[in-house]
């Protein structure tokens, strides 16, 4: 990842220069992942898709003013959150629905381990849909996005401290539902 970011910043470059390759090279390198964060928040597979459509949109149309106080993954998840937040917004729905996330089933997995762990992960996206929007965003940020707290703080708009400490009552209020769902730490 430390050695895609100056080829990122490259690619900024060339797409504020109206180089369509650049941009394509760009889509394929980070579609999927903000994609994904999309769906977790919208929970909504069409309205992702769109989304994802505005978010590049925005970068080939705004290449030239990206500044590189943060890194391009970063600037592409920001813009992605605050569209999905806006569209969340206009659709006033404050509830997201379990069905969004897709299990990948290891080839090597019996049939009985593979049920056990469809059960274990359905378990696990109700805990997590049991989270608050703002701890939910957090973990999914740090976990599934691999963003360090300042880069959370950038994305969000808060202090670094405030997303330390929703990540600490996020984990904590995570560890009560999976315990009452009886869910242990290993898999499955």
């Amino acid at each position: 990842m430390a050695m895609q970011a100056p080829a990122d910043e490259a690619l900024i470059g060339r797409i504020a220069r109206g180089d369509r390759l650049a941009m394509q090279v760009l889509f394929a390198r980070h579609h999927v992942r903000v994609y994904r964060f999309v769906l977790r928040l919208l929970r909504d597979e069409m309205a992702a898709e769109d989304v994802i459509g505005e978010v590049f949109l925005d970068v080939w149309r705004q290449a030239d003013r990206f500044e590189g106080r943060s890194a391009v993954s970063t600037w592409l998840i920001a813009i992605a959150r605050f569209k999905a937040l806006s569209l969340l917004r206009k659709r006033r729905e404050d509830g997201l629905d379990d069905e969004t996330a897709e299990l990948i089933e290891e080839p090597s997995d019996d049939p009985e381990l593979a049920l056990a762990k469809l059960d274990k992960g359905e378990k696990l996206r109700k805990c997590l849909a049991e989270l608050s929007r703002e701890h939910r965003e957090v973990i999914d940020l740090v976990y599934y996005h691999e963003k360090s707290v300042e880069e959370v703080a950038r994305i969000i708009g808060i202090p670094e401290n405030t997303v330390k400490t929703r990540m600490f009552y996020a984990r904590k209020k995570l560890g009560e539902l999976c315990r009452m769902a009886g869910i242990d730490r290993g898999w499955p």
